[in-house]
């Protein structure tokens, strides 16, 4: 498949709309490859668990926003790469050659992006509960925006930038009140929602900027992320509708005052089972552009800077995660629990929201089905189940899974649970892997670790029960 996307094959499959990544192919061995690479030698190389991202997906995926919105949107533009789906200093550079901007949501995400050396002029600061010391890195540095989620941040930038001596470019975010069909969890767009500012507080928001604040604060623009995981375009249409009249109301009522940005934020969805029906990137994007285009029209409004944040249509097809299979259990009547050597300590997804995975035995590619199976990890909890329901061939200890859709939330929600060491991420392209993120250790989990003084003392053994 090319990487490229052009408004006129909008229906030819989009990486968002495949469970798997674009490169994936069988060799003349049946042996299954991402990237030109193959994924049971990969796993014999580099270990499992083991993350691995495909360089093409990601690019096409890119590829498919910028391309589209430059060509269906007559006003600027710039998609923001959503860095919490998953983020590393390569991944970064990736999307700096890409074009992309960044959507940053804490300092640890900032300061990655700083330490890659993206261009900061294209990053927005993003988060409800900015501290002081994360808006001083990210004033000092020069980000390009900054979403404003409440009035603490409204004041925290104010002293900085006062004391700097800067102005600082921000958005506005609000709560627009838009449902989503989506987790309860990953709905961000309604009323009762712990992010921005709710339609009755803006006021009181622009008020303070254009008075108190006008010195080091400049308004550019609003904000909204209504949700993700969405599969559908209509909440998106809703949106522009809700933010396009505020903007309309704005100048009518701050002596004409034009804001220049407008970020709808992301949350397309991606397709992780067979049922899942998102619309294609390039189709979904058009039909927003479109949308904002002609309500501006409408309204006699400059076309503002179209903002979008995707995240995980832009990584979560492009990756997936080697195990190796372990112990297994049958439960008579029930079901076999087939364990791997990972689980919810590198997603978390299935027991957080119900997420759901399709996965292949990498091995056993043309092997006929012979039962179905619940896989699970080796995390001490009962809720540690990754898939249920799996049809596979005769399974053994050893066999290499393969779990598609992973490169989303995965590696950025990975965590030492039980102390294991958390995965790699490896990067694969034209046949070479590449390796974003080094395999923890033992040594890599106690390193912070510190032994108070008054708990160096041996244990005296006479303060043991007698025998």
């Amino acid at each position: 498949m090319s990487s490229s996307f052009f408004l006129g094959d909008l229906d030819r499959p989009a990486p968002n709309t495949s469970m798997k990544p674009i490169t994936y192919s069988l060799d003349d061995n049946s042996q299954p490859l991402v990237g030109g690479v193959n994924l049971v030698e990969l796993a014999q190389t580099h270990g499992t668990p083991l993350f691995v991202l495909d360089e093409a997906t990601v690019r096409a995926s890119a590829k498919a926003y910028k391309e589209t919105l430059a060509q269906a949107y007559p006003g600027a533009s710039l998609p923001l790469y959503a860095c919490k789906a998953n983020m590393s200093m390569g991944l970064v550079k990736l999307m700096e050659q890409e074009g992309m901007g960044l959507d940053v949501v804490s300092g640890g995400e900032l300061y990655t992006a700083i330490q890659a050396g993206f261009p900061l002029d294209r990053v927005l600061f993003n988060g409800n509960n900015k501290t002081a010391q994360e808006l001083e890195l990210a004033i000092h540095h020069g980000v390009g925006r900054i979403s404003v989620d409440n009035f603490q941040d409204l004041e925290f930038i104010h002293k900085i930038a006062a004391s700097k001596a800067k102005k600082v470019d921000v958005l506005l975010r609000i709560t627009p009140g838009i449902e989503c069909h989506t987790h309860d969890y990953i709905k961000t767009g309604h009323i009762d929602s712990k992010f921005g500012f709710d339609l009755s507080q803006l006021p009181a928001a622009i008020d303070l900027i254009q008075d108190g604040f006008r010195e080091t604060i400049t308004l550019k623009g609003l904000h909204a992320h209504i949700g993700s995981q969405i599969f559908e375009t209509k909440p998106y249409e809703d949106l522009i509708e809700i933010m396009m009249n505020i903007y309309y109301n704005v100048r009518e009522q701050y002596d004409g005052l034009v804001m220049e940005d407008i970020d709808l934020g992301g949350g397309l969805g991606v397709t992780y089972m067979g049922q899942d029906d998102p619309p294609a990137v390039p189709a979904a994007v058009q039909g927003i552009a479109e949308k904002l285009n002609a309500y501006a029209k409408r309204l006699n409004y400059p076309l503002p800077r179209l903002l979008m944040e995707p995240g995980r249509s832009m990584v979560a097809t492009a990756g997936l995660t080697l195990y190796t299979v372990g112990s297994m259990k049958d439960v008579p009547g029930l079901r076999k629990y087939v364990a791997v050597d990972g689980g919810m300590g590198d997603n978390i997804r299935p027991a957080l929201y119900q997420a759901q995975y399709s996965a292949v035995v990498a091995n056993k590619i043309n092997a006929p089905v012979e039962e179905t199976v619940t896989i699970v990890g080796k995390y001490c909890e009962s809720g540690d189940i990754l898939i249920k329901g799996l049809p596979v061939p005769h399974l053994e200890n050893g066999d290499i899974l393969a779990v598609f859709g992973t490169g989303a939330y995965n590696y950025s929600m990975a965590s030492n649970y039980n102390r294991f060491p958390r995965p790699a991420v490896v990067l694969v392209e034209a046949g070479k892997a590449h390796v974003l993120v080094q395999r923890e250790t033992y040594d890599t989990i106690i390193q912070q670790d510190l032994i108070p003084l008054h708990l160096r003392r041996s244990s005296d053994a006479s303060v043991l029960p007698a025998h």
